[in-house]
């Protein structure tokens, strides 16, 4: 994938990500939504998390 950021995450959508934050946390699960301060929404099984962008380092496949 290649692109403006907000384009990749708009093709990612619905897709498995893993999200790493600056303090090296990482959050697994379905990408649902973002926004364009990069904010992202992930889910998994249990849970529903928003990630505020300016925490996150990477979001990979």
């Amino acid at each position: 994938m290649s692109g403006r950021p907000l384009d990749v995450l708009e093709a990612a959508i619905g897709d498995a990500v893993t999200v790493r934050l600056k303090g090296g946390e990482e959050f697994t699960g379905t990408l649902t939504g973002y926004d364009q301060h990069m904010n992202v929404v992930v889910e998994d099984e249990d849970n529903t998390t928003i990630i505020r962008g300016d925490n996150v380092v990477s979001i990979t496949p």
